[in-house]
């Protein structure tokens, strides 16, 4: 009987074998294939740290040159599940990387590289796409279209191509197994982060699985992405430097998105910069006043700002600077008592308001770890916060610190994050994106993109205070007081000026 049942089951192997390789069946795409790379991966990496430091003395050279070693390998095992798993973990693991003041250098370095190296879908996977979403061949719809793509992402590939009206468009098309394979994917992370929380009690990371479970359905209706695109277009359009491609409409479904081709370098390229003769430092301060915007005045907010996702170009016409702001599938709306809690707790940080500082922060969800919140929101010291951050440059001892400090207090960090409501989580990835295209802008030890923050939240706060009130007398006050405030913004800004001239 054994010997029958061993026989079937090999007759039923190699015929579902054959049947599998005849329909070029990707092995990829089973549940059970990616849980298990999934599952022995993290294994690896747990037992590599459970077992590393057995020999060594905590605290000697000699430990802290091994466990970077241990980050360095455990960071490359993780990139390397998340270029063979694609899709979601590539958008996990991006995320990751931008967490620049979280985690440790050997893993932000490691898994940066995933904004560049996500693998491409095939050009039949991409005909495959457009003729189940748009009804037509590829032909039928675009004169030309270029088949390697501008850029490759977690979720899906942008590619140019030539209507037959003669305009050039970006489309960018969904990887089509993507959307299959995100929910077994989310549930394979919670059960593993789970697992690593139960061995290493420190390790508290579900925020961003959560983060993940919530977003990912949003990020993958590109007809949401399109109208986030329009809506964001409209609340900004006073300012003439921000450029938002339009959306064809009638080019468009929940897999594809088609706009018009935006040129121009990437907001990281200093030697495209170069060559245009572009001012970083009017980069860095558009940039600022865009974000600042978003956050203090409307609390609608982009939270993609990866360097891909940010162009500048040189208008050949006006001799203009404009940015370009791509990727519009994932926004954060903040709540309005949030989001004037959030302005004022800057202005206290601005102002080395100590009080405002410990009072906001705690209001935001951060209970006794406000300082670390303050020190996490900023990437600055401690002593940077208490003297109040425009009077202190950006040092490089000071990073430093910041990410000697980052690794310490770790789980004091991770407390933090499950702690502050979800919104918050976002903004600081927000922050730390755009805090790293300023260390490559070399501008961030500028006071600029602070005296930004601070007109922002000036305004902000006192259009919130005349919604709050009938007294047409009490509106005007506030407004005195509104202009006078920024006046004096504009004098320290004249002096800080000056100061760098002497």
């Amino acid at each position: 009987m054994m010997r029958m049942l061993r026989v079937w089951s090999v007759a039923t192997a190699t015929v579902s074998g054959l049947y599998l390789y005849s329909e070029r069946f990707d092995l990829n795409d089973l549940s059970v294939v990616r849980f298990g790379r999934a599952a022995a991966t993290t294994a690896l990496i747990s037992i590599d740290y459970l077992t590393a430091f057995k020999h060594v003395e905590h605290g000697t050279d000699e430990y802290w040159t091994l466990r970077s070693k241990v980050h360095r390998r455990s960071a490359e095992r993780l990139r390397d599940l998340c270029c063979a798993n694609r899709g979601t973990f590539i958008k996990v693991g991006q995320h990751l990387g931008a967490l620049d003041y979280l985690l440790p250098e050997e893993y932000t370095s490691t898994l940066k590289v995933l904004h560049s190296r996500a693998p491409p879908s095939s050009m039949e996977e991409i005909r495959q796409v457009i003729r189940e979403d748009l009804g037509r061949e590829l032909s039928e719809v675009f004169v030309s279209f270029q088949q390697s793509p501008q850029g490759a992402a977690s979720l899906a590939q942008v590619h140019r191509a030539v209507l037959h009206d003669g305009r050039t468009v970006a489309v960018k098309v969904q990887h089509p197994k993507v959307q299959s394979q995100s929910t077994s994917d989310i549930l394979v992370m919670e059960v593993l982060v789970q697992a690593v929380h139960w061995l290493f009690p420190d390790f508290a990371f579900m925020w961003l699985v959560d983060e993940a479970k919530k977003n990912l359905p949003l990020e993958l209706d590109f007809l949401n992405e399109g109208r986030n695109a329009e809506k964001i277009s409209r609340m900004l359009g006073h300012f003439t430097f921000l450029k938002v491609p339009a959306v064809h409409w009638d080019l468009s479904t929940r897999r594809i998105l088609t706009m018009d081709f935006a040129e121009g370098g990437q907001v990281n390229d200093l030697e495209y910069m170069n060559t245009h003769r572009i001012d970083v430092n009017q980069i860095s301060q558009k940039l600022g006043r865009l974000y600042s915007e978003m956050i203090f005045v409307h609390g609608f907010v982009h939270c993609d700002p990866h360097p891909g996702n940010v162009l500048v170009q040189r208008c050949p016409h006006s001799n203009q600077t404009n940015i370009v702001l791509l990727d519009h599938g994932l926004y954060q709306t903040l709540q309005t008592d949030f989001r004037v809690d959030y302005c004022r707790l800057w202005q206290a940080l601005i102002g080395g308001d100590l009080e405002g500082v410990e009072q906001y922060s705690r209001r935001l969800g951060a209970g006794h770890l406000y300082a670390l919140f303050a020190c996490v929101l900023t990437a600055r010291s401690w002593s940077a916060v208490t003297s109040g951050m425009t009077s202190t440059r950006v040092t490089q001892s000071e990073d430093l610190e910041i990410r000697s400090n980052a690794a310490r207090y770790l789980p004091q960090i991770s407390e933090l994050l499950n702690r502050v409501p979800r919104q918050m989580l976002l903004l600081l990835k927000t922050n730390d994106l755009l805090r790293g295209i300023e260390t490559t802008l070399k501008t961030r030890a500028s006071a600029s993109s602070f005296i930004t923050m601070s007109r922002c939240c000036v305004r902000a706060l006192a259009a919130h205070q005349r919604s709050e009130t009938g007294s047409t007398v009490r509106r005007f006050w506030i407004s005195l007081e509104e202009r006078l405030t920024l006046w004096k913004i504009s004098i320290y800004q004249l002096y800080l000026w000056m100061t760098c001239l002497w």
